[in-house]
Parts: structure tokens; C-alpha cells; sequence
């Protein structure tokens, strides 16, 4: 097979066929996260959860190709030719799909042309919502007093003789029945079923918006299903579920509610009484939690965040956010780059029985520090008796990975109170190593001036190109469609004003930005935004923060 490649780029043009899952954009599986991050452009299902396209990085083109209830934004002919097209110009397509691509998804009409063509391919399997839709909900679709087989009929179907649904054959298999895409014909298919002779009072499931936030079940039989949603009215996406098994849900539901261990840990066990008392909480609720799409344990559903770490940072802290609903923007506006050659480094290495202190800012500095001890081969014994400072929870999380811990970490993390405790916590004439950002804070080493301080930048921030906020960023900015936003440092606001620059017109007063500490918001409010700080500078303070503002709000 020919590889295609744009002459003017130098990349190589290729598909992919990515399953995005069933909308929780924790369900998306690892290889779709790696392709999706590094598309080029991206074509688009309706069925795609919002949350899913939050994780498009900014910088790639995004196409809507969506289909839904037979409203078809653009002709399969046309999916085929702009994925063909794409590709010959050198560009790494992603064609995004709910659920998995090879489950009515048309993805092998898709490929047809590509594999004509010589175009590479790659097809990424997704979690389907025949299977993760049930199981969010409480429904299994297998169980062994109920049945032993599990059938997924498609109910969107051509009106041709060859597309009719043989119900006979499916109530002879005697297993549950999964109809995806059926909202439009939930009576007929109700109805097909009862005249082949399916037991009227057979359990049946309409499933809505399944595993995000706001999903919902109606629970009936096959004789009043369709009376029940017309009664209560029906959202899609939804999948139609049929069999004994649907009877579980009342008792097997799960997603939203708290944990049912809560703090329960061998020190702290439930009672017998605590067990029951929590069972009857919860069984109390379950019918009021079917109407009620709120929720306690997702405190930032619907807010839609724009989140600025650095990249190799960014996906905990996301990972966070969208765990209590938020719908997250990642949106690096800084990075940070590695100084490659660093004599004063490796001087200070070979020397490190000279330092009493040995001081980090970040868990880069970290992460660097451990690399570069790694490649000059020096033994780790060379740290016996060296004294560690860090700033930060992130930084001593990193530490801890490496097996040490911080002697000493500042109350406020900035580096002028990092300095201040040091200089009380060491003695005159210490000499301490400081391995940071070569735009580290200069209040820092201004408190230490009665010792000896070797400050070494190991790495560089680099900030966001002038004028590079993509357009569909900008255009979210500009309408109000970003809720908030978050900086985990002074570097990021810089990084933030450089993208958005001079040409943009953002109106940085109708911008809200939660920072993390009382420097990152000086910088947020030197541009006019509305800014709020967390009470201690970690990013679990952070995320409290801005719950406490949602919530006021």
C-alpha cells in the first residue's frame, strides 16, 4: 500500500476510523485519545458526546458530518470524498464516530474508497452503547436466571422487504434484545414484537442519553412502552432494550449515586444497621433520581471549563474536572522545554556533597533533575545528608516518586515564601542548589542572601505564539461559551494573552479565570478579567474553589 504525503508539511495523510464510546469521555479508549490528540481534522458524528469533542485539540479543523433521526447534515458521498480528500493533502484524519465504528456505524462503506486508493487506514475500536448504555443504568444484558444470549438489532432501517426485523427468529433465540437507533420506530417495534408473540408484560427499556450526566430510563413492558415515552417524552441518543433482565435496573443502578462505601475503610467499618440504613437511602431515592437530572456527586455538570496546563500536566487535572461533570477545553498555553547542553548543571551534580539544601519549584524541575542525574550516571547515595525543599503538592508528589520526601515545604506556595522558610530553616553560609524555570521568581533567591544560592535554570517556558488562539476557541471565547477559565500559573496568563494577542478583540472583562495562587491571579487581573484564587495553591484547592463559585453562582 502507498503512503500519501503533502510535500509542503512532510506528513504522511492517513485515516483513522475512531470509536468515541458512548458519551463518558472516560470510556474512550487510550489509542483514541493518542489519535484524536494528534488529528489534523476531524469529522464528526451528531452522536459524539460534547465531552468527547472537548478532548479535539484546538489546532485541528472540525467538520460535522452528524446524522440523527434522518436528518443527514451531509451525504455519505460526501463523508467518503472529504475523507479521501483530506488525506491525499497529507493531513492525519480522524473520522470520529459514536459508540464503535464497525457496529452500524458504516464505517466499512468508509473505508471502501481509502482502500481503493492505497490511502493508509486504522481502525480504533470504541466501547458500543448496546453494552456500556445497560451496564451505566443497572441493566445487565446478560444474566444467568434470565438468559444466555445477547442479540443488537438496528432500528433505523431502509423501508425495503431485505431490512424487515424477523421478531419470530429473535423471540425463538429467547435472549435480550438490544434495538439501536429505534426512537423513531419504538411502536412498530413494540408492536412487531408482541404480534410475533412476545409475553406482553415482558420488561422493556428506553434508554436516554446514556452514561453522561443526564441520562434517563423509562422502565415499562413491551405492551406499554410506547405509551409510557409518549407520555414522558423521549431524548436521544437512546437505545431500546428488551428482556427480564431490564427488571434489575431498579436495583442494579449505580451512575450518580454516592458511593455506597463512602468513607468505609477497615478502620471505620459499616455496622449491619449503617448497611441497611444506607440500602433503604437508597432505594428511597431511585425513583426520584429517574426525574431529577441533577447531581450531588457532579457538583460542575454543564460547565464548560478551559484548562491551560501545560501538556504534560493537563489530562490529571482534566481527568478531575470531567469526574464532576464539567465539560473541559484542554488548551495548553505554555510549555515547557528541556535545556538540552547545561554545563552548570552537570558541574553542580558532580558536586553535590558541596550543597546543603537542594531546592525545587515544580515537579518539571523534578522530572528534569532525576533525568539528568540518571544520564551523567551518578549514584543516588550522592543525595545522603542534602536537606529537600519543595514548593507545592505536586512537586512533593513527584519527590515521592522517586522515593524522597521534602524536609521543608513553604505554607504559601510562591517562591518568596519558599525563600523565607528556608532562610529560617538553614544556617548562615548553607549552600544550596535551586533547580527551576529559568523564569523563576527572583524573590527567591533575594531571601536567601546570607547563604549561598546556585540558581540553575534546567528549563525554559515557552509561551504561546502571538495571535495563535485557533478560531473555534476564540469563537467560543467571544460567546460566552467557556465558563471559566483556569491557570495554574502566572505563566499561563502570559501564555493565554500572547495566543489571543492584538487581532483577536477579546474582551477580557467578560472572561472569568479561577487561578491558583495570588500571583497567577495579579496577572489574570492586569487583563481585566474577573478573578477569583484558591485558598491554597494545589490543584485540588483549585477545582474546591471553583465548585464553591459554581455553586454561590
Amino acid at each position: 500500500m502507498s503512503r500519501i504525503s503533502n510535500t509542503e508539511t512532510g506528513k504522511t495523510g492517513k485515516i483513522w476510523l475512531v470509536g468515541a464510546g458512548p458519551g463518558d469521555p472516560g470510556l474512550m479508549t487510550l489509542r483514541g485519545r493518542q489519535v484524536l490528540q494528534e488529528a489534523d481534522a476531524v469529522l464528526c458524528d451528531a452522536l459524539v458526546s460534547k465531552d468527547i469533542i472537548a478532548l479535539i485539540p484546538p489546532s485541528a479543523e472540525i467538520i460535522y458530518v452528524g446524522k440523527r433521526s434522518g436528518n443527514h447534515s451531509i451525504p455519505q458521498e460526501e463523508i467518503n470524498r472529504l475523507l479521501t480528500d483530506l488525506s491525499l493533502a497529507g493531513k492525519r484524519v480522524v473520522r470520529l464516530k459514536g459508540g464503535d465504528p464497525f457496529l452500524f456505524g458504516r464505517g466499512g462503506e468508509e473505508l471502501e474508497l481509502p482502500a481503493k486508493l492505497g490511502i493508509p487506514f486504522e481502525v480504533v475500536p470504541g466501547v458500543t452503547s448496546a453494552l456500556a448504555v445497560p451496564a451505566y443504568q443497572g441493566i445487565p444484558v446478560t444474566h444467568r436466571d434470565f438468559c444466555s444470549s445477547v442479540h443488537i438489532i438496528t432500528g433505523h432501517r431502509r423501508d425495503t422487504f431485505d431490512d424487515i426485523i424477523d421478531y419470530e427468529a429473535l423471540i425463538r433465540a429467547g435472549g435480550t434484545l438490544i434495538f439501536l437507533m429505534g426512537v423513531s420506530a419504538l411502536s412498530d417495534i413494540c408492536s412487531g414484537l408482541l404480534k410475533a408473540g412476545m409475553d406482553p408484560n415482558m420488561p422493556a427499556a428506553l434508554l436516554m442519553r446514556g452514561t453522561t450526566p443526564d441520562q434517563r430510563r423509562i422502565v415499562a413492558t413491551v405492551r406499554t412502552l410506547a405509551e409510557e415515552v409518549q407520555q414522558q417524552g423521549a431524548e436521544t441518543p437512546a437505545i431500546i432494550v428488551v428482556g427480564n433482565v431490564c427488571s434489575l435496573a431498579k436495583d442494579f443502578s449505580w451512575y450518580g449515586r454516592y458511593s455506597f462505601a463512602g468513607n468505609v475503610s477497615r478502620d471505620n467499618p459499616l455496622s449491619p444497621a449503617d448497611i441497611f440504613s444506607r440500602c433503604d437511602t437508597m432505594a428511597a431515592t431511585d425513583n426520584r433520581m429517574q426525574n431529577d437530572t441533577s447531581d450531588s456527586t457532579q457538583p460542575l455538570q454543564g460547565l464548560h471549563i478551559l484548562l491551560t496546563r501545560p501538556s504534560a500536566l493537563i489530562d490529571q487535572t482534566a481527568d478531575k474536572l470531567r469526574t464532576l461533570g464539567a465539560q473541559v477545553t484542554e488548551y495548553p498555553t505554555i510549555r515547557t522545554v528541556r535545556r538540552e547542553h547545561n554545563p552548570a548543571l552537570y558541574r553542580a551534580l558532580h558536586n553535590l556533597n558541596h550543597y546543603q539544601w537542594l531546592v525545587f519549584t515544580s515537579p518539571t524541575g523534578v522530572r528534569i533533575f532525576f533525568e539528568e542525574f540518571q544520564g551523567q550516571q551518578i549514584d543516588i547515595r550522592k543525595l545522603s545528608g542534602i536537606r529537600i525543599a519543595a514548593m507545592g503538592s505536586g512537586t512533593q508528589k513527584e519527590l515521592a516518586c522517586h522515593g524522597l520526601y521534602a524536609d521543608l515545604v513553604p505554607e504559601i506556595y510562591d517562591g518568596k515564601h519558599l525563600g523565607i522558610a528556608l532562610a529560617k530553616a538553614g544556617k548562615t553560609g548553607d549552600h544550596i542548589l535551586i533547580l527551576r524555570a529559568s523564569s523563576g521568581n527572583p524573590e527567591l533567591v533575594d531571601a536567601l542572601s546570607k547563604m549561598h544560592a546556585d540558581d540553575i535554570p534546567t528549563y525554559d517556558t515557552v509561551l504561546a505564539p502571538p495571535n495563535s488562539l485557533p478560531r473555534r476557541l476564540y469563537a467560543e471565547l467571544k460567546n460566552g461559551a467557556i465558563d471559566y477559565i483556569l491557570f495554574t500559573s502566572a505563566s499561563c496568563v502570559r501564555g493565554f494573552a500572547a495566543a489571543v494577542g492584538t487581532v483577536n478583540g477579546i474582551n477580557y472583562s467578560m472572561l472569568k479565570a479561577v487561578c491558583i495562587g495570588k500571583q497567577t491571579q495579579q496577572e489574570a487581573d492586569a487583563l481585566g478579567m474577573t478573578t477569583w484564587v484558591a485558598e491554597q495553591a494545589y490543584i485540588d484547592s483549585l477545582i474546591d474553589r471553583l465548585t464553591f463559585i459554581h455553586e454561590q453562582q
